[in-house]
């Protein structure tokens, strides 16, 4: 039987596609929407670690999905934020941040073939956090977006100056959120460069 912790995994998984799907839809309910789903997916992330670990439920399964459904939460938002032109978020930053997350997965594939299972590291959840803090930051200004379009008067004016003063945000914290990742990847490289080095080689011949 799957464990509770596993269920909200997917349930995390699950969520992640209908915030996608209602970021790209164009209206200022579906944006708010995503929103909300956002908070609500990433907080499972908390949740359903703590009940694994109270619990004494820790699955291999959890192991390896739990880290890939929060790539997924994350990644998902930032390619449907590339499409929304307001938010100007950088496409060569989401690049970079898909490229090293592809590319630890692999790591954590060839350890798993060599029988070792690869740690989640300091720099690694530093990462997870910083991701998260600037996906809903851009939430936040997109949100601030649709709202200067929605009242009229004052309100409209406030909402507006809002934008236009936090409108550079989502392109400065992505390029961070960027750099970050690539911090991350190179200390799990600098960590298992002799994993990676036995695995592109032949062994030795006596």
């Amino acid at each position: 039987m799957m464990t509770l912790a596993n269920k909200i995994t997917l349930i995390r998984a699950g969520l992640s596609i209908v915030m996608f799907i209602f970021i790209l839809l164009p209206f200022a309910w579906a944006r708010f929407t995503a929103t909300l789903i956002f908070i609500l997916a990433a907080s499972t992330d908390w949740v359903d670690g703590k009940i694994a670990r109270e619990t004494n439920t820790i699955t291999p399964f959890g192991a390896v999905v739990d880290p890939c459904v929060d790539k997924i939460l994350v990644l998902a938002a930032l390619f449907a934020f590339v499409g929304i032109r307001e938010l100007a978020v950088p496409v060569w930053a989401v690049f970079f941040i898909i490229l090293r997350e592809l590319m630890i997965s692999t790591l954590r594939v060839i350890a798993a073939l060599e029988g070792k299972v690869m740690a989640a590291e300091r720099w690694g959840k530093f990462k997870t956090v910083i991701q998260m803090t600037a996906v809903g930051t851009i939430f936040f200004v997109l949100d601030v977006y649709h709202l200067a379009h929605l009242f009229g008067g004052t309100a409209q004016k406030v909402f507006l100056i809002m934008f236009i003063t936090l409108r550079k945000i989502p392109y400065a914290i992505t390029a961070i959120a960027a750099v970050i990742t690539w911090i991350s990847a190179i200390s799990y490289l600098k960590n298992n460069w002799e994993l990676l080095k036995k695995s592109w080689s032949l062994p030795c011949k006596n």
